[in-house]
């Protein structure tokens, strides 16, 4: 088992941390950023929110708060921006009645703790942004990407945009609205926990997450995007369906829209509860807000007054590529963008043209790479990346309602989750260019697509511009060692442990090689040596496994398979050498207690029921064992051992008609199979004898 290690992580020049030093990393830093807010004064804002905001005081009556919008006047009033956040000044008010007063301290603390709460959960919604959404056989969830996921996360914790919101006490609305979005999210990826029965999902944790996104929509009105971005998930990552394939489909009125995955693993149905979910929490709240627009002045969005639509356009469109400005060079901040601050660009000699055409000239690219890029991974990350960057932003794009602001920091707090994922994949792909030549990044896709001879010429040149290039030299040793060529594979990988003697797969894949040159003792100290450089190696124990096996230490063998096994309970090779080599030494009710352990851990795999079916019909239990190797054929009919040794079952059962229908399928399936004739001709022998006592 070679293994070639590169993915997004491999690519990621940065530190690997457990998952809780992780956390806590990521906590103490966005604390220490923003630690010094602690002792601000009520400003701006605040003053109107808090202040001003009879809400808070004790003798409104707490119901007040559902008719009310941020600033306590009543929603049904004309005057009213239509804010609707009532949690969020329910916590205004807790905050007011603990401290006794209006001090300042007790609203910021919670500010800075929230934003250190959000910071922290985004170690996990970025390793599932990045990574992919995986279980172990336990229910646990994989982080498949703890080094890009910390990266983001960080980026996310300390980035100077989010300061508005953090130091700003009334940003807590947007600190609420992202705490229960990310919960809102992970309680949908919740949903979709592996089972022993196969991939399901959960539907109460689906309205979970619905009723998340309700929370977070009254908190603040950003929230109820979390609902359109769970389904963009679900597309993309858990049906992993291809949008410019699908897209195609539709313009073409093609009838298979089922093989593009839109109705696989429950996904239209999803869909449809998040879609009413989301209605009915817009409805609820188009009733509430007294079905009017919010009212604003010219002062508050003065290109939404514009008479000409081309000038609304090119201003709403420079106001996006300030925003895009804020989070890749937050230089200069401003806590309000009104009262002129920005000037109306009226013709198109204007020199701010330049960009919005440069952040359109990026989109544009982005997402072209995002729909019609070959590597499946770059899709998904790139159209997650774009879904967390654009779909948060859209209530206050002016796109569908007019908004009260011309540029406003605090609304880019959930966009900037895209932007961290963006900026992580380019940071992963540049560390990559800084690592690898193209030669081996030719040499890889060749060697993908089964290309061996080309690749192995890419491969040597990438090694001879980079004499010191490792994973060059691990691939190309992989390669010769599969083409017996061995020799040259063990100097390759010889030379890469020399040059990085912590190279884990370089080690295990040296071990391997060694153990085909006989040279059983270096073998054992090379596999040893990638376990001591990676102590969770379960590939590297079963590769153990099978040197142990070869010299007759029987009882090493089985230990190291049991440590794959339990470091990677999935591991079917480590199992199922663990139940032949039980079978092969006469330990039959360890094998098949081994057999059955491995079966519910992996209860489709056809591999095991066929040693497990072996197995039992040595024991005699002969309606169990044809029961698997019934099972494991309709998974792999053309296994001609499946049907020779189910033969052999019948032969000794005394089943002889359909030991010989299954010796004849065995023999058509592969005539040469070893021992399969010789047991035929027995059955045939038998059989004719058999008649002539009957004619007789």
């Amino acid at each position: 088992m070679a293994q070639m290690e590169p993915n997004l992580d491999h690519d990621v020049s940065w530190f690997l941390l457990p998952s809780y030093w992780a956390k806590m990393v990521v906590a103490l830093i966005s604390f220490l950023c923003f630690a010094n807010s602690y002792d601000g004064d009520f400003v701006f804002d605040d003053s109107e929110a808090i202040i001003n905001n009879k809400d808070l005081r004790a003798e409104t009556p707490l119901g007040d708060l559902w008719y009310h919008d941020f600033w306590g006047s009543k929603l049904s009033s004309n005057t009213s921006h239509k804010s609707y956040r009532p949690l969020t000044v329910l916590t205004f008010r807790i905050n007011y009645l603990f401290a006794g007063g209006f001090y300042p301290v007790g609203f910021h603390v919670i500010n800075i703790i929230l934003h250190c709460t959000i910071s922290v959960l985004m170690v996990d919604v970025f390793s599932i942004l990045l990574g992919g959404l995986q279980f172990s056989n336990k229910g646990r969830r994989l982080n498949l990407a703890p080094k890009s996921s910390l990266l983001a996360a960080l980026l996310f914790a300390v980035h100077p945009v989010h300061t508005e919101c953090v130091a700003g006490i009334v940003g807590r609305a947007d600190l609420l609205c992202a705490l229960f979005f990310l919960l809102s999210f992970l309680g949908y990826c919740k949903a979709f926990k592996e089972s022993k029965e196969g991939h399901t999902f959960s539907v109460f944790w689906v309205l979970v997450s619905v009723v998340l996104g309700a929370i977070a929509m009254l908190c603040k009105e950003q929230g109820i995007t979390i609902l359109g971005l769970n389904a963009v998930f679900d597309a993309l990552v858990i049906n992993k369906i291809n949008l410019l394939e699908l897209i195609r489909k539709l313009l073409y009125k093609d009838k298979s829209l089922e093989n593009a995955g839109l109705l696989r693993k429950g996904l239209l149905f999803r869909i449809t509860l998040l879609m009413c979910g989301g209605a009915g929490i817009l409805y609820i709240r188009w009733r509430i807000m007294g079905t009017g627009p919010p009212a604003f002045t010219e002062v508050d969005n003065p290109a939404s007054f514009a008479d000409s639509l081309f000038v609304r356009a090119i201003n709403y469109n420079y106001y996006y590529s300030l925003n895009a400005w804020l989070l890749l060079c937050p230089w200069w901040l401003c806590f309000d963008w009104s009262m002129g601050c920005i000037p109306l660009i009226k013709s198109v000699s204007d020199w701010r043209i330049i960009a919005l055409a440069a952040l359109w000239f990026c989109l544009i690219g982005l997402i072209c790479q995002a729909l019609c890029s070959e590597d499946s991974h770059k899709r998904r990350i790139l159209t997650l990346g774009l879904g967390f960057l654009i779909i948060p932003f859209l209530p206050a794009s002016n796109l569908f309602f007019r908004v009260g602001f011309v540029v406003a920091e605090r609304v880019i707090y959930l966009p900037s989750i895209g932007y961290c994922i963006l900026f992580t994949y380019g940071f992963s792909l540049l560390s990559k260019q800084a690592k690898k030549k193209v030669h081996y990044n030719v040499g890889k896709n060749l060697a993908d697509k089964g290309n061996q001879s080309a690749a192995i010429k890419y491969y040597r040149e990438a090694v001879r511009l980079n004499p010191k290039y490792v994973h060059a030299m691990n691939n190309l040793g992989n390669i010769l060692k599969e083409r017996n060529e061995l020799h040259e594979a063990e100097e390759l990988l010889s030379l890469a442990v020399q040059i990085q003697p912590d190279f884990a797969a370089a080690w295990m894949n040296l071990g391997i090689v060694q153990n085909s040159l006989r040279r059983f003792e270096e073998a054992e100290q090379s596999y040893w040596t990638a376990i001591k450089h990676r102590k969770k190696y379960p590939d590297c124990y079963y590769n153990l496994g099978r040197l142990y096996a070869d010299l007759n230490r029987h009882i090493d063998a089985l230990n190291a398979w049991r440590n794959a096994t339990v470091l990677k309970p999935e591991h079917s090779l480590a199992w199922n050498n663990m139940i032949i080599l039980l079978d092969n030494t006469g330990n039959l009710a360890q094998a098949e207690a081994v057999g059955r352990e491995a079966l519910e851990l992996i209860p489709n795999d056809h591999s095991l029921m066929f040693s497990l079916a072996n197995v039992l019909g040595k024991s005699q239990k002969y309606k169990e064992s044809e029961a698997l190797f019934l099972k494991a054929i309709k998974a792999n009919p053309n296994a001609a051992s499946y049907h020779g040794n189910l033969a052999v079952l019948y032969h000794r059962w005394g089943n002889l008609d359909l030991a010989k229908k299954h010796y004849e399928v065995s023999l058509k399936l592969d005539p040469m199979a070893p021992g399969t004739k010789e047991n035929y001709n027995l059955l045939r022998r038998k059989l004719e004898q058999l008649q002539k006592k009957g004619g007789a």
